[in-house]
């Protein structure tokens, strides 16, 4: 049976500053990265699906 989902906690103060400066300026990514996730996101995808 599954547990049921907490609540989100409210984030006050300098945490509050913190995660929105990071929602407003997400961290960038190089294409080789990007490329490496993608390739693990379709090997996984394949898995699944066979």
């Amino acid at each position: 049976m599954a547990r049921p989902i907490k609540e989100t906690p409210i984030l006050f103060g300098s945490d509050a500053r913190r995660f929105e400066e990071r929602m407003q300026n997400p961290p960038k990514v190089s294409s080789e990265e990007r490329a490496q996730i993608r390739h693990s996101y379709e090997t996984i995808i394949k898995m699944m699906v066979d």
